[in-house]
């Protein structure tokens, strides 16, 4: 579904999220589209490994290194110089940069492994309103506009809580966005 540039509504390690192919730009209008959201926004993406984060950044600062090393909570790291040739423009912020957490729970790790490329992860709600912590919250518009949707018994794995969020620059000086 993803590699054919579908949007699915699944559980990751935080809450539920509305997930494409971070490399399709169609994929991730609809997105937008369905969160009612300005796409001046950027989205958060996920990545299975630190080797996939590489891939889609210029270069990583060793500040981010360290802080994936000592992460054990849920963690989005707002990485400088995005690789645009690889990325749908929307997933990337005015300024360049671009948020990737490596997620804590196997079955979006997996997810995001076998897609081979980044996925985007955005709370499964309109722009505005609550994040979904659980499937049972989740609007019926909402669940309607995706094109599949992943079992909820895997939400077991959420935290139901946002990730932090950490702007890291090449010179090691970080930014706390979202504690």
């Amino acid at each position: 579904m993803l590699r054919a540039g579908g949007v699915i509504l699944y559980p990751t390690d935080t809450i539920w999220g509305l997930g494409c192919d971070a490399s399709n730009p169609d994929a991730v209008a609809r997105i937008f589209a369905i969160k009612q959201r300005a796409e001046s926004k950027s989205l958060v993406l996920l990545a299975a490994n630190v080797d996939m984060v590489a891939r889609y950044v210029r270069e990583l600062p060793p500040m981010a290194l360290q802080l994936i090393e000592v992460n054990d909570k849920p963690m989005t790291i707002v990485y400088p110089g995005a690789d645009a040739s690889l990325l749908a423009p929307a997933v990337i912020a005015e300024d360049g940069s671009v948020g990737i957490r490596i997620p804590q729970m196997d079955f979006c790790r997996k997810l995001v492994f076998r897609l081979g490329r980044l996925l985007v992860s955005t709370s499964a709600n309109r722009s505005g309103a609550p994040a979904p912590r659980t499937f049972a919250e989740i609007p019926s518009e909402i669940r309607e506009a995706v094109d599949y949707v992943v079992d909820p018994a895997l939400e077991a794995g959420s935290t139901g809580l946002a990730s932090q969020i950490i702007k890291v620059q090449m010179d090691g000086r970080i930014q706390v966005i979202r504690g």
